[in-house]
């Protein structure tokens, strides 16, 4: 095999994953390719958060069988979240695979590869709890070195009932910071603007003496023009000491993600979350009080298990009294082997689920949409990423609040940090000037 293809599905987790199974696979001495067919070897990266994931998923799949009978000599190899839940049985479910690797095996693809092309059918899905593919540095694509990720934490302790990811990902457990402040400065080095630091819970990060308030003020310090981001934090586990270090330093983003699910504390208890609709909206007054510029973001979940009509509108109120700048938002979607899924019944109707949702979006519009009305004639510090979609004249980019702000200016200040006025706006996106 000489070139593979790779897509990725779901969390920016899964982008960086890929990003390490190139190294590993340029490293054997193949080349990668944006064209499936120009492909020996087809890898999916995949997500299993939510059914809709693993459908897109099992579509594509059917996309490379008809492929693979034109093609025998290919080979197709699933990776990820939706590999390690359902482990061999997705060999059985689809013939198209050579191959399945859950997330913390990817060091024995040498192995697999090996062994598919003997005529094996491999599932690799066994979870490590010390797997931190710490020394392996992930292939980053030279025409695109304005933003990148790093995780800093893998796997997840908190056990939320409606969530597989503990089982998909494994036990928590941190890299070491020297390893973490390597890799930046070794993107500050190509040129980086803009980092993120990725957990699925970042405030649990801990390696000796290290917290993630800590690790935060290490990055932070490397280089002032460095923009630091993280995602996501946990109502549960987030500091004053965070959002103090965030406070004092001008480069790190001024934006939060703290993910609610519902604001009915009956339903956070069946959710398993850890937190009261009273301890959140405590951590909300704390980052307005510490942070003031801070745009919240947060995700909710209409519909679960035993949500009455009195919880749903608990959220609502919720979010009225929040008014979150953006929200990620869903209705629920019954997991496999979940806490939920054992010992719930997912028993509100689909439609009075639908109904909830758009209550919840109908909402969320009016939020953001109040949000960026206030911005406007504010002067935003903006790291410019690429052309707009609409006209090659406009550029976009995003400011500390991780806002999408369209200006009109030239091309060459791509990657670059330039002042932006905002002038107007519309639900999603800041139309601004450039300020000279």
């Amino acid at each position: 095999m000489k070139k593979f293809y790779i897509e990725t599905y779901g969390c920016q987790m899964n982008v960086y994953d890929s990003q390490q199974v190139e190294t590993i696979l340029e490293n054997l001495g193949m080349e990668k390719t944006d064209d499936y067919r120009q492909a020996d070897l087809i890898l999916v990266n995949t997500c299993a958060v939510r059914e809709h994931a693993e459908q897109r998923v099992r579509g594509r799949l059917g996309l490379f069988k008809a492929w693979k009978k034109q093609n025998s000599n290919i080979k197709v190899g699933l990776l990820g979240c939706m590999g390690q839940r359902l482990k061999d049985k997705l060999l059985e479910q689809e013939p198209v695979l050579d191959f399945v690797a859950g997330p913390d095996t990817y060091r024995k693809l040498p192995i697999i590869l090996d062994k598919i092309q003997h005529g094996e059918r491999v599932a690799e899905v066994k979870l490590d709890k010390n797997e931190l593919y710490d020394e392996i540095l992930p292939h980053r694509d030279e025409t695109s070195r304005i933003s990148g990720f790093v995780t800093i934490i893998r796997g997840c302790d908190n056990m939320c009932a409606f969530c597989v990811v503990p089982f998909t990902r494994g036990r928590e457990r941190s890299r070491p910071p020297q390893s973490i402040l390597k890799e930046i400065e070794q993107m500050l080095e190509q040129g980086y603007k803009e980092v993120t630091l990725l957990g699925q819970n970042v405030d649990k990060y801990h390696y000796e003496n290290t917290d993630f308030a800590k690790l935060l003020e290490m990055v932070a310090r490397l280089d002032p023009n460095l923009r630091v981001r993280f995602v996501t934090s946990y109502p549960q586990h987030m500091k004053n000491e965070v959002l103090e270090v965030m406070a004092k330093y001008d480069n790190i983003a001024k934006n939060i993600h703290l993910p609610v699910q519902s604001g009915s504390n009956r339903i956070l208890e069946l959710m398993r979350r850890g937190y009261t609709r009273e301890w959140y909206l405590d951590r909300i007054k704390a980052i307005r009080q510490i942070v003031p510029e801070t745009a919240i973001g947060t995700d909710i979940i209409a519909g679960f298990c035993s949500e009455t009509e009195e919880d749903h509108q608990q959220t609502l109120d919720l979010m009225e009294q929040v008014k979150f700048d953006y929200a990620y938002m869903f209705k629920y979607s019954e997991r496999p082997n979940t806490y939920a899924a054992r010992n719930y019944k997912d028993d509100v109707p689909e439609e009075v689920k639908i109904r909830r949702l758009n209550e919840i979006i109908e909402l969320q519009n009016r939020h953001s949409y109040e949000s960026n009305k206030r911005d406007v004639g504010k002067t935003f510090k903006v790291l410019v990423e690429k052309t707009s979609r609409r006209s090659d004249r406009q550029l976009m980019g995003r400011n500390s609040q991780g806002k999408v702000i369209v200006f009109e200016a030239d091309k060459s200040l791509i990657g670059q940090y330039v002042d932006v006025e905002v002038y107007d706006f519309t639900q999603a996106t800041l139309l601004g000037r450039l300020k000279k």
